[in-house]
């Protein structure tokens, strides 16, 4: 039997909205501070490359790729959350161990196999998205350089997201922020010592995630809990791999399907002149600080009702649910708000003095920063049907909802009328549909799982 230390946090007992609030602090610094190096990137290649302009298209136009990419092998770290949130829940301290032993390796291979695809096939990949020959120079040899730190990439965030399941969210916070500050530093080192543009930024960021992910094994290796790391027990055990797969592969397909409309709505950016990619980046790049309070937000969700579905306390689902749907509200229109407000002065960070680039990312952040706590609500919506163990549900009605109807709308209402924001109108009035139909699946599910327990 696994021994472990008492829960710091009860999420199965008592009032939710302090403890939300506390799960969800640390983990949104995170990715802030994740975001703030991924912005210290764009940034510096933006200002200090030699061609700073093509260099910070580079970086934007890799980041939807490399995304479609690894979505699918991430959204397995799904699966893992979700099987030790419920088992962590249920007290099942065995079967979160067994879980932990399987995924470290699980998520150790499947790094390496999108390592070397991605890093042998990234040239032919861009070009299949339409980069222009004067980025595509600096983009190739950025994106080899970002594979080389994908093992560590799937490691740690698999070891992150079973951490945050047990209601962890502050170490993942630690590590994160040793390595952000050493990728900040090598950032300035590589292109401003040594001149070697968007490529010192991919070194930058694949030697810091190496470090992210030596950290976090240190600290899994010495813990006294249910998630200690013995080398001894590594092991994939055929059950718990069938229960990541059951719930991770639709989230990774999910993921892939996102990523992929992602990639024909950057590939549709890429149509543009130069500067419109460029201010699209770093729109982007803003863009991302409030999806990052947003997708904090999912995973309480997720993590809150996975660990009292496990308890079998149903009655405390939809409190739950309705909790997260108020913070995310509020938490998104503020961040919304100041967003569009101080837009200029954010995007001159990026691209200091080119007004045309500056400009275009304005259009992004009005439409699509301006609306992002539609995003907020459809991601606790997803969460809080994955808490309850319900996998392709959620993948269907995303996919659906927001994917194929950015596709859709790329092929016709864009072609139609070719503008940026035509383009990128196809985010909130994807973000209200899914939101309304998963609002719609979890009150249906959650009455399912009542009545299965006899009320």
């Amino acid at each position: 039997m696994t021994t472990v230390k008492k829960q710091k946090t009860d999420v199965t007992e008592g009032p939710l909205l302090g403890k939300i609030i506390m799960y969800s602090i640390p983990l949104i610094l995170t990715g802030i501070l994740q975001l703030l190096y991924n912005a210290a990137d764009t940034i510096v290649v933006g200002r200090w490359a030699s061609d700073g302009e093509a260099a910070l298209a580079a970086v934007g136009s890799c980041g939807a790729l490399i995304n479609l990419i690894v979505q699918l092998f991430m959204g397995l770290s799904v699966g893992a959350g979700v099987c030790v949130a419920q088992s962590y829940g249920a007290r099942r301290y065995d079967d979160v161990s067994r879980t932990v032993h399987t995924a470290v390796p699980a998520a150790a291979i499947l790094g390496v196999a999108v390592s070397v695809f991605g890093f042998f096939a990234a040239e032919t990949l861009l070009t299949w998205t339409g980069v222009e020959q004067s980025v595509l120079a600096e983009a190739a040899p950025y994106m080899r350089a970002y594979m080389v730190g994908m093992p560590a990439s799937m490691v740690y965030n698999y070891c992150a997201t079973m951490l945050r399941s047990t209601g962890d969210t502050a170490h993942p916070l630690l590590f994160l922020s040793i390595s952000g500050f050493v990728n900040v530093g090598l950032n300035l080192l590589t292109v401003l010592g040594f001149g070697l543009g968007a490529l010192g930024v991919g070194i930058a960021t694949a030697a810091s995630t190496w470090l992210s992910m030596i950290l976090i094994i240190c600290f899994m290796l010495k813990t006294d809990t249910c998630m200690r790391l013995e080398p001894g027990k590594i092991h994939i055990y055929g059950d718990k791999l069938l229960q990541m797969v059951r719930f991770g592969i639709p989230a990774g397909l999910q993921g892939c399907v996102f990523s992929l409309s992602n990639v024909l709505i950057q590939s549709s950016v890429n149509s543009f002149p130069r500067y419109v990619v460029a201010g699209n980046t770093a729109a982007a790049n803003i863009d991302g600080f409030i999806y990052i309070a947003m997708n904090a937000l999912y995973h309480a969700a997720l993590t809150f009702v996975g660990q009292n579905v496990g308890a079998k306390k149903y009655h405390r689902v939809w409190h739950i649910i309705l909790v997260c749907y108020g913070a995310v509200t509020v938490v998104g229109l503020t961040m919304s708000t100041l967003t569009v407000v101080f837009g200029h002065e954010l995007l001159s960070l990026y691209a200091p003095g080119n007004e045309p680039a500056i400009e275009a990312g304005k259009v992004r952040l009005l439409i699509v920063g301006g609306t992002y706590f539609l995003c907020g609500l459809m991601e606790v919506g997803c969460g809080a049907m994955r808490g309850m163990g319900s996998s392709v549900v959620p993948m269907v009605v995303s996919l659906v909802g927001s994917c194929v109807f950015r596709i859709v709308w790329i092929y016709t209402v864009f072609a139609w009328h070719h503008t940026t924001t035509t383009l990128y109108i196809s985010y909130p009035l994807s973000w209200i549909l899914t939101a309304a139909v998963h609002l719609l699946c979890c009150a249906i599910y959650l009455r399912r799982l009542k009545e299965g327990a006899g009320g």
